[in-house]
């Protein structure tokens, strides 16, 4: 328990970080800088549920998906204020292509 409380307050410091990082990074490139931490690089999930063809990510529609990016529920911290709506945008574009290759 102590390894995964670690791991997420090691994310949110990586997250913070991040802001100039990502700036003009859009995609697959956004989604290894931001996301493959937590959900995997293959999608399969980690720290972070599995995003990939058959995860309940699958099931949502872009708009929860991008909905989930901005908010952050639980222990995912809010891209709302890192991340623009269009690399919000490319981040659900590439996780559909990667459920749907």
């Amino acid at each position: 328990m102590h390894i995964r409380i670690a791991a997420i307050i090691l994310l949110a410091i990586v997250v913070a970080g991040c802001g100039s990082e990502t700036a003009n990074v859009y995609g697959g490139e956004l989604f290894s800088i931001t996301c493959a931490h937590c959900h995997g690089s293959d999608l399969g999930g980690g720290v972070g549920p599995p995003l990939g063809a058959g995860s309940n990510a699958a099931s949502l529609t872009d708009e929860q998906i991008a909905g989930v990016i901005r908010v952050g529920p639980g222990a995912m911290p809010s891209f709302d204020r890192t991340l623009s709506d269009e690399q919000i945008t490319s981040l659900v574009t590439y996780v559909r292509s990667r459920q749907n290759p």
